[in-house]
């Protein structure tokens, strides 16, 4: 892709780092594991921090060996290829653009020629910029919204489907705002709605491939995607605490949704979203 938009790293200090965030997210599973991915292999996109971190180092508990994608936050990254490791699970840990077509076809053939096999596409990562004006969002920001948020969906998905089999599962992360809406997070909210649809409508074209397709949509979790740009800094001290349950979430309260809809517990599920959200989307 000619076009391609470079990441906005320096802009708000994204993409942040977790090392660097005060009080850490808890990303540790609460439970032990009982082989439900046992001998599977799945790639997270944005597997080195917040709920990616979480998810792999749930999946590695259950068994599966994990491609971590991440742009450039080589600390997180390798703190997250340890936690794996210490599941006694491989981990490979692969730096770049998922914005770049040519990234994403790079990166599954990286992880079919080290782990062997793919079984689950996560397709995590995410980004966001908190604008009050709409006149404010630049041509640029919102093109490299669309190309982190769905784009690299489309481009993930299109290089992994000749590797993935029948019981092979795509999970895709949208959000509450697809349905309440953000002021501040106009481009934001808007690639969520298309992640949702292409969703539901992936999920058809594969059902009788045996693959499912499904997603998660959670509400305001602690993650480094806020505190570092992704929301006005004042908002920060109050922020998921106006949720029925008047707190924020956490990623290892979210990393159980996406282990559900990957195992066969959910073997008849598909083109389905779960809401890890603390009640926000039914009070809003």
């Amino acid at each position: 892709m000619s076009d391609v938009i470079e990441p906005m790293v320096h802009e708000d200090q994204l993409p942040g780092h977790e090392s660097q965030l005060e009080p850490k997210p808890d990303w540790e599973p609460r439970y032990k594991g009982s082989d439900r991915l046992k001998g599977k292999v799945a790639l997270i996109t944005g597997g080195d921090s917040g709920i990616g971190r979480a998810v792999a180092a749930l999946y590695a508990r259950e068994g599966a060996d994990i491609a971590i994608l991440y742009l450039c936050e080589h600390d997180d990254a390798a703190k997250t290829k340890e936690i794996v490791e210490k599941e006694s699970r491989k981990a490979i840990a692969i730096a770049g653009d998922i914005g770049s077509k040519e990234f994403c076809e790079q990166a599954v053939q990286r992880t079919i020629d080290e782990l062997g096999r793919l079984d689950i596409l996560v397709n995590n990562a995410g980004e966001q910029h908190s604008d009050k004006d709409i006149r404010d969002i630049s041509e640029d920001q919102l093109k490299r919204t669309f190309q982190t948020n769905i784009f690299s969906m489309f481009f993930l998905t299109q290089a992994a489907l000749p590797h993935l089999k029948e019981g092979a599962a795509i999970i895709n992360c949208t959000s509450e705002t697809m349905y309440a809406g953000s002021k501040h997070l106009l481009d934001y909210s808007a690639t969520k709605g298309a992640i949702t649809a292409f969703t539901r409508s992936l999920a058809l074209n594969l059902v009788e491939k045996g693959i499912r397709v499904n997603a998660v949509a959670p509400g305001p979790i602690w993650t480094p995607l806020n505190p570092f740009g992704g929301q006005d800094p004042e908002k920060i001290p109050e922020f998921g605490k106006k949720t029925p349950m008047r707190r924020p979430g956490q990623p290892n309260e979210v990393a159980p949704s996406f282990l559900f809809i990957a195992c066969e517990d959910s073997s008849y599920m598909t083109a389905q979203v779960l809401h890890p959200d603390g009640g926000d989307t039914t009070s809003s």
